[in-house]
């Protein structure tokens, strides 16, 4: 999703600096969550282990992202939104 928004957004082929360092972070976030492989959505998540700034640059990037998902990894998009249901 983040590439995606990088495409986009910033006309780039590859992530832009700003992006990349949203992904590094988000990926390390993810990596040191407490609930482990039953993660669920962070959208969901009582534990809030993303700085402020941080989680309003991902809430922009999901916002922008979300819609357009279903037409390039509708599948991807469909998967999430079953998830999402069943949460």
């Amino acid at each position: 999703m983040i590439r995606l928004y990088c495409n986009k957004q910033h006309g780039q082929s590859s992530l832009c600096e700003s992006c990349a360092a949203l992904l590094a972070y988000a990926t390390q976030r993810i990596a040191d969550c407490p609930d482990g492989e039953g993660k669920s959505f962070c959208s969901v998540c009582t534990i809030h282990c993303y700085r402020p700034d941080m989680r309003a640059q991902i809430r922009r990037v999901m916002r922008f992202s979300g819609p357009r998902m279903l037409l390039c990894h509708p599948v991807v998009a469909i998967r999430h939104l079953l998830c999402s249901l069943g949460s």
